[in-house]
């Protein structure tokens, strides 16, 4: 075993490596950029080395400052993580050439599986099943064209490098093709520096069900288990569980031994994912391999009771597996939530900002890797992805139970995060039911929200809380005021039934609360239906609040948003106006706050650089016509017009950074 590894990574990632190396007595080196300078990953590691500035291309890509920390700490190792160089073949070969182990696969064998058409040639010659396709690189329009109507639409571009679903385009028919191709080619360009496509038929429906394996450097080769990664949003997957609905012992069995055998093909070894495309009939394809350690890797971890990390160091110092294939078993079922800093509701647009609060998760059958805490930055140079809640139980719905829960009450401040869309999706009845498909979020979601509305029964659960944090809040300052309203003499006789009516978006309420701020114990009516509440001590409470509603435990996450409150649970998330009957009554003479009118300015809408101007001044415009290309997080978003009209003015700056609602161009209407 080694004494000493570098962590070529940042994040959730590197901590995640770091807890595994510490068991193991293992020291760990961390590099980081300006922008991670004060990163958790930094302080959590033994020693920490800077490599530059906090563009990726300049510090985290870079392989001979990655190279060169190491040897200068004296590590005999270096882990890669995921993303940024993990399935570089130039930076294996780099590490091994300067005497140190790269934990992962050797280069030529990333290089072979790294390029999706000769990845595709050796599942073939391992007698993996792939899909019909054509197998070269691509890059002619015609040649394309001619293509696609021999294998029969819909298609699939995929890029040649690469993977995590940059690059990929579905096309419908022939007259999507051109615009397709070339947007596939610009973003695996940029993400890959190779530009090459090739083209296979596109199954509609599929569910997305990968093997993770594990092979040593005496030959040997265990399957993990299956992991179901149906559930994504532009090929980036959201959730993820192990085992999967769709796969029994008998197809596990299949698709392990399939998985084994391109590993063996390849001469494969440490931990990788061979992952599948299966249609409706159960039959499964291949579609590539990642030649390093997953994300989604503790749903694995959690049912097979295995450290996948400590696998990989031990077949990397050249220990063979410690475990044989009889030894495998799944235990129970585990999900996986991403948490990432995206706003759902404006179309997934990153999020950048100071986290100023942050609840660390901690529970029974919950586990949290997060590479972030209140104080840490998050920037534009890096992946949106803060951190992953896991989830543990003993059949499928206590794990998506449990991991409703958690989401519930994790609480994350300062940025906006995901968390109410991943809970969203575990409470959508086709999830519920084990109806996915990658198709699961554009056919139930739109523009970040549930297409269908939420039950009745969760959203009673929220006028509750709402009513309670309150009613309680007025009581209390009732109650402080007390002393001040004896010494003037006068007295307030209390009500034990409260009448209240509340509103939430278009819903509203009825609701009658009876009980003593001075018990726990509470009675509430919401449009006729009665519960009882148990409440914590309110004096304590913060931005969570744990209710016991007919004897069942509840979390919300709760502000007061100037006069109203805004609660999130079980996906949903609203902003309550509480009144009493005679305020209601009053409300609807109340003036309606005027709004002004932006539609002659194109704001940004988030912060990143402008990578890309495509009007100039004088050009005639379109509601909805993109302008401007904003890079941030690694994605490019494009910006477009709220208005028809003529560019009067165009204040961005190819290669500038802007910051969110900077004025981009002002129109003439």
């Amino acid at each position: 075993m080694f004494d000493k590894i570098l962590i070529a990574n940042r994040g959730e990632i590197a901590i995640r490596i770091i807890k595994t190396c510490r068991k193991l007595k293992v020291k760990t080196v961390a590099v980081y950029s300006d922008a991670d300078a004060r990163s958790l990953h930094v302080r959590e590691a033994d020693e920490a080395v800077h490599i530059g500035p906090a563009p990726s291309t300049s510090s985290y890509l870079v392989h001979e400052k990655i190279v060169t920390a190491a040897l200068e700490t004296g590590a005999q190792a270096v882990h890669p993580g995921y993303g940024f160089l993990s399935e570089n073949s130039k930076f294996a070969a780099a590490v091994a050439n300067a005497g140190l182990t790269f934990i992962g696969p050797s280069a030529e064998v990333i290089s072979a599986l790294g390029d999706k058409i000769s990845a595709k040639n050796i599942a073939m010659k391992a007698g993996v099943p792939v899909v019909v396709g054509h197998n070269l690189p691509i890059v002619d329009l015609d040649e394309i064209r001619a293509l696609a109507a021999e294998i029969g639409y819909p298609v699939l571009l995929k890029p040649a490098a690469g993977g995590g679903g940059r690059g990929m385009r579905m096309v419908a028919g022939p007259h999507e093709l051109e615009s397709a191709l070339q947007s596939a080619q610009e973003e695996t360009r940029k993400a890959f520096g190779d530009n090459r496509i090739f083209l296979e038929r596109f199954i509609s429906t599929p569910r997305h069900i990968e093997i993770q394996i594990i092979a040593d450097k005496q030959g040997n080769a265990l399957y993990l288990g299956e992991r179901e990664c149906s559930i994504q949003r532009r090929y980036q997957k959201v959730i993820e569980e192990a085992p999967s609905l769709a796969v029994d012992e008998a197809l596990r069995a299949r698709m392990g031994e399939l998985a084994c055998a391109l590993a063996r093909e390849a001469g494969y070894s440490n931990a990788g994912t061979v992952e599948f495309i299966m249609d409706g009939n159960r039959n499964f394809f291949f579609m590539e391999m990642n030649t390093r350690l997953q994300v989604e890797h503790p749903v694995t971890e959690m049912v097979t009771g295995l450290d996948l990390v400590e696998l990989q160091l031990k077949v990397a110092s050249g220990e063979p597996l410690p475990i044989k294939q009889k030894d495998v078993s799944i235990k129970g079922w585990s999900i996986e939530a991403r948490i990432c800093a995206e706003d759902s509701s404006r179309n997934f647009l990153p999020s950048t900002g100071l986290i100023t609060r942050y609840s660390n998760l901690k529970g029974r059958n919950v586990r949290l890797d997060s590479g972030v805490e209140a104080g840490s930055f998050v920037s534009v140079y890096y992946d949106s992805l803060l951190s992953k809640v896991i989830s543990w139980g003993e059949t499928r719905e206590q794990a998506r139970t449990s991991l409703i829960n958690a989401l519930n009450r994790y609480h994350i401040e300062g940025v906006t995060t995901n968390v109410n869309f991943a809970n969203s999706i575990l409470n959508h009845p086709s999830f519920i039911k084990g109806d996915l498909s990658t198709g699961f979020i554009d056919q139930h979601f739109e523009e970040g929200a549930a297409k269908a509305e939420p039950p009745m029964e969760q959203l009673a659960a929220m006028v509750i809380a709402a009513t309670i944090v309150y009613h309680n809040r007025k009581n209390l300052v009732r109650e402080s005021l007390k002393p001040m309203a004896a010494k003037v003499g006068l007295s307030h006789k209390p009500d034990h039934l409260h009448r209240y009516v509340v509103k939430g978006n278009n819903d509203i309420f009825q609701v009658e609360l009876e009980g003593e701020l001075a018990s726990p114990d509470w009675h509430c009516k919401v449009n006729g239906t009665e519960y009882n509440i148990v409440t914590p001590a309110f004096e304590f409470y913060r931005r969570i609040l744990k209710l016991s509603i007919n004897s069942v435990n509840h979390y919300f996450r709760l502000q007061y948003r100037q006069n109203f409150i805004w609660a999130a649970y079980c996906g949903n998330s609203r902003i309550f106006e509480v009144y009493t009957p005679g305020e209601w009554e009053l409300a609807q003479y109340m003036p309606k706050e005027a709004k002004g009118s932006t539609e002659n300015m194109l704001l940004s809408p988030l912060p990143g650089m402008v990578v890309n101007i495509l009007v100039k001044k004088g050009d005639r415009v379109y509601r909805g016509q993109d302008l401007v290309v904003i890079e941030s997080m690694k994605m490019e978003s494009g910006v477009s017009s709220p208005c028809e009209g003529i560019v009067e003015e165009v204040a961005a700056t190819v290669g500038k950074a802007v910051e969110t609602d900077e004025v981009l161009i002002t129109f003439t209407t």
